[in-house]
């Protein structure tokens, strides 16, 4: 399983998403992450289906890869699909039935992540693990971006990745916040091969240069 990048469009310069959209694409990029935030599970509110179908008529070929940081993620599922989603992570947090909310996000034909916070245990995923196509651990405590990576997170990395490989499973394990290039290949080397990279990739203002900075770092792992 390869290495992915999915720039976070919250880091993205809003007053020209267009312009930053095209240039991810241009550059190679295929998955761009999106945060939907309510105000409520996380205290910060950004995206939601009309966003993000706007943002679809910019880009058809983009995996739109949607986390889903809200309180009560199933009555968006179908409104976000229908918006452009190709990808759907829920958090297990906010999931008291979370099988019944993967099989309903799948039922759609679109693939199906579950996002753990920092202090969430990898124990969350213990019955449903087979039906991922994605785990996300968060690195970070969710909810705004340039925040600074939890350390010990890699511990949680690296046990996921063993618990993948024990059990003969194939879903990406994704990370998100505070990856920089800097630690990119830490965290690789623990077992994350979907790189969550938002104000890293754009606070710079040449995304050229930087995305040639972590391609060069990530070609390492082919």
């Amino acid at each position: 399983m390869g290495i992915k990048i999915s720039p976070s469009i919250l880091g993205a310069n809003f007053c020209n998403l267009e312009k930053d959209i095209h240039s991810l694409e241009s550059h190679g990029i295929k998955s761009l992450h999106i945060d939907v935030m309510d105000g409520n599970f996380v205290p910060n509110i950004a995206f939601g289906p009309d966003q993000i179908k706007m943002l679809r008529g910019i880009s058809k070929d983009l995996e739109f890869d949607v986390h889903m940081m809200v309180k009560k993620p199933d009555m968006f599922i179908e409104a976000l699909v229908e918006a452009g989603a190709d990808t759907i992570t829920v958090h297990a947090e906010t999931c008291p039935h979370l099988y019944k909310t993967i099989y309903t996000i799948k039922s759609f034909g679109i693939k199906a992540g579950v996002s753990l916070n920092p202090a969430t245990s990898i124990e969350a995923i213990k019955h449903v693990k087979e039906m991922l196509n994605k785990v996300l651990i968060m690195t970070v405590e969710p909810g705004f971006g340039g925040q600074t990576f939890i350390p010990f997170m890699g511990h949680k990395i690296k046990e996921l990745h063993e618990l993948k490989m024990a059990k003969g499973l194939d879903f990406d394990i994704q990370v998100d916040g505070g990856i920089n290039i800097n630690n990119i290949s830490k965290v690789m080397e623990l077992g994350a091969n979907d790189i969550v990279i938002g104000s890293a990739m754009f606070e710079g203002g040449d995304i050229s240069k930087t995305l040639a900075e972590f391609n060069k770092v990530v070609s390492k792992f082919y």
